[in-house]
């Protein structure tokens, strides 16, 4: 296990947009367990690049139990439709939780830690968190589309804590 450390706001290197991921090599396999790492022990269901330091196109999500944990490198949205506003939070911003306008659905192209080409069609929780996620590679965080903030203390749905 190698848990890295959380970048955490107002950090800058969470405001910038990342590069491809170019090489897929033991180093990448290496970095996405290291995100699976740090995202588990810190209780999330997401963790860009970024949010470790690097300003590379990687994000690893495990959002339910039906999807299961995946890693997208270089993903781009190809598809979204719906709306539908949610509650989410962030692990580069503890504590701070606030409702956000996102797809209901998204369609997702991106690549494994081995360079293979993948489509994912995601709904709900997991559409959410993909678009978070993929916010955050390019440096926007989720207080930017806050319609309004929620205090910890009146949460009563799920969350996305990434």
């Amino acid at each position: 296990m190698s848990v890295k450390p959380i970048v955490m706001d107002p950090n800058p290197v969470l405001n910038q947009k990342c590069e491809p991921v170019t090489s897929f090599d033991s180093k990448l396999k290496k970095l996405a367990r290291d995100m699976f790492d740090t995202m588990y022990e810190a209780d999330g269901v997401g963790l860009a690049g970024p949010q470790i330091g690097v300003l590379k196109r990687i994000a690893v999500i495990d959002a339910d139990d039906e999807t299961g944990p995946f890693v997208l490198i270089n993903p781009e949205i190809t598809e979204q439709t719906g709306e539908e506003l949610g509650v989410e939070g962030c692990l580069s911003i503890p504590n701070v939780y606030g409702e956000v306008i996102r797809a209901q659905s998204v369609t997702v192209q991106a690549v494994d830690v081995k360079g293979r080409p993948f489509s994912l069609k995601a709904e709900g929780y997991v559409a959410r968190a993909i678009q978070h996620e993929l916010d955050h590679l390019d440096g926007i965080l989720f207080t930017t589309k806050v319609v309004r903030y929620i205090e910890e203390a009146d949460l009563e749905e799920e969350v996305v804590e990434e």
